[in-house]
């Protein structure tokens, strides 16, 4: 892939995740992070853009997806275990069918839908309700802000489709499935205790579920700590610079100047040893941690406390995730021994 090809679609993600930043922060979206981070998946998935009529369907497929969640509102209300178990078996087959070449964005949705939406339903059907919408918005403005993305930064006609991630064997399908399940578990087990506190973090698991699809399990183990600490410093930097002057379009800067780094070693217009599910999940981690402390300053509450609580969650279910790989793998090479 030639070099300029690289930086283009670099600029592209970062002009789009920055574009979506500022609208939705602008017009004050429920859950305002959201559009950038749907907006990240939408560009880093795929160099050709959505058609404009494929945003109502995205929306309504957003709606659906995340309304497999409220069904099972009532099972974990008056059968907390059985929901639990029937979350789990269904996370599983979730990241299953993402695995053997399934619509990651769709596996993504559902994953949430499964998780974040049931959890905020068990204490109050009306902020699960409020989060559906909140998703439905957000992956419509995404979709918008990745058109005007494109718009700016237009594909070449020639240009070689990104590449996709190879396909796993057979064999290594469920496995990887079962640690990434593992991984998003205990997230959503806490959500259910205080939903309003544990969001972020299973947006988080969610994240590193995905970057979990890493066969090499201590390969896979640094990259998901790494990945977070690079993302939580990132923020800190972005945080520090826009304390400077705090304006909306200085955040839009911000982020655009920070997406964009990140973004040409995702593309490797400039050389890196990390995988691109690294600085997909980097990137994603400092959205998040910016948008929650942005929030937490609209609120009045003390950011800086606000943000070592949730950096300090995010390095716990990093670490966890770390020895959740370490463990599965040891777990399939004994008892392939054994077999053999």
């Amino acid at each position: 892939m030639p070099i300029e090809l690289r930086r283009l679609r670099a600029l592209r993600l970062a002009w789009g995740v920055a574009l979506c930043l500022a609208v939705s922060f602008g017009i004050g979206l429920p859950v305002p992070i959201l559009a950038p981070v749907f907006a990240v998946l939408l560009l880093a998935m795929r160099s050709q853009p959505l058609p404009l009529r494929a945003a109502p369907a995205l929306a309504v497929l957003v709606l659906l997806a995340c309304g497999s969640g409220l069904l099972l509102i009532p099972l974990l209300r008056h059968a907390p275990a059985s929901g639990v178990l029937l979350v789990g078996g269904g996370v599983f087959l979730t990241l299953r069918y993402a695995l053997k070449g399934g619509n990651g964005l769709l596996a993504n949705l559902l994953v949430i839908g499964l998780t974040m939406i049931a959890a905020a339903g068990t204490s109050d059907f009306t902020l699960a309700l409020s989060v559906v919408e909140a998703l439905a918005k957000g992956m419509l403005l995404a979709v918008l802000g990745s058109a005007a993305a494109h718009v700016l930064f237009p594909e070449p006609a020639d240009a070689p489709a990104q590449p996709a991630p190879p396909l796993l064997d057979s064999d290594q399908v469920s496995w990887v499935a079962l640690r990434a399940t593992l991984i998003v578990m205990p997230a959503f087990l806490l959500a259910l205790i205080a939903p309003d506190q544990y969001m972020p973090l299973i947006m988080k698991a969610v994240s590193l579920g995905q970057q979990a699809g890493e066969t090499r399990a201590r390969h896979a183990s640094r990259e998901l700590i790494g990945s977070t600490l690079l993302a939580g410093l990132l923020a800190i930097l972005t945080w520090g610079a826009l304390s400077l002057f705090v304006h909306l379009w200085m955040f839009f800067l911000w982020v655009l100047l920070f997406v964009l780094w990140q973004g040409r070693r995702l593309y490797r217009a400039v050389d890196t040893r990390q995988s691109p599910a690294y600085w997909v999940s980097c990137l994603t981690t400092m959205l998040i941690l910016l948008g929650q402390s942005v929030q937490d300053s609209a609120g009045g509450q003390d950011v800086y406390r606000a943000f070592a609580v949730r950096m300090a969650l995010f390095l716990a279910v990093s670490v966890y995730a770390s020895a959740m790989l370490i463990w599965i793998d040891r777990l399939r090479t004994r008892r392939g021994l054994v077999r053999g």
